[in-house]
């Protein structure tokens, strides 16, 4: 099928090829497939390219009529066989519920979920991020993570997914070049897997006992995990009492705590300055 054939004028919003757009929530699209792998949104040609290069395999496509022989050319052409759904801005706006303004969605299906003890196999630095909802925060992480040289990313059963939309914007595609993956039960499990990998455990945290973010000995273990929770409970004391270390980042005008995406690229900073 050549791409002149294979792209499809909409003026239907409602049709079950375009469910994956209208109708499914973030969880639905998680297991549209079942029992399969399910399905998620990616926006913008940047982010699209990025899912490609991961090996993420297209489903469909759908885009303001404008961006087919320009900005989405490239990605329809790496794309053979698959539907682009193509309308005026006016049309996909209802269809979709907000503005489109990079202009193109594309459907992709989900890969397995690796095992955390492949994603932190040959790890030295890496993040784990406790019970983070917000999909904002989680793909800002991800960002940083991938910026300043983080090897990996772990989450707590209770996070956001990476691969809500949101976050997959806010990540601007990281989250396809960072390995991730769930812990098992957390703290017992997770800290487990840790530990029986040589990883050193840091919280990000508020005690008695912390040291500065750059504390040598912290930054001496040759395997270091960074842990970080939410903006507002953050840790829980079962899991700082885990850990090997606590930390804290020095602030100033009585300022107690940062947002978590923030204090999240002050420590991935600190790590990977010191492997320059």
């Amino acid at each position: 099928m050549d791409s002149d054939n294979r792209i499809i004028e909409i003026d239907d919003i409602h049709t079950e090829e375009l469910k994956a757009y209208w109708g499914l929530t973030e969880r639905q699209l998680r297991t549209v497939n079942e029992p399969g792998d399910g399905l998620f949104i990616a926006e913008s040609p940047n982010v699209i390219e990025r899912a490609l290069d991961a090996g993420y395999v297209p489903v469909s496509m759908l885009m303001d009529r404008k961006y087919i022989r320009t900005r989405a050319a490239h990605i329809i052409e790496r794309c053979p066989g698959i539907p682009v759904y193509t309308s005026d801005e006016d049309v996909l706006i209802a269809l979709t519920g907000f503005n489109l303004t990079r202009g193109i969605l594309c459907a992709m299906r989900r890969k397995p979920l690796i095992p955390m003890e492949e994603v932190i196999r040959g790890a030295s630095r890496i993040a784990v991020l406790e019970e983070v909802e917000n999909p904002t925060n989680i793909g800002a992480v991800f960002r940083s993570a991938a910026a300043l040289g983080m090897d990996c990313v772990l989450l707590t059963p209770g996070c956001c997914d990476p691969l809500y939309r949101r976050s997959i914007r806010v990540s601007m595609g990281t989250v396809f070049q960072i390995p991730w993956g769930f812990t098992p039960s957390w703290p017992e499990e997770g800290m487990e897997l840790l530990r029986r990998n040589g990883f050193a455990t840091a919280a990000l945290a508020l005690s008695d006992d912390s040291v500065p973010i750059n504390d040598e000995k912290v930054h001496s273990e040759e395997r270091l995990a960074f842990i970080l929770g939410t903006e507002g409970e953050g840790l829980r004391g079962s899991t700082i009492g885990s850990c090997d270390y606590t930390v804290r980042i020095p602030m100033f005008s009585g300022v107690d705590s940062l947002n978590v995406a923030a204090a999240s690229a002050v420590a991935f900073y600190e790590a990977v300055r010191r492997r320059l």
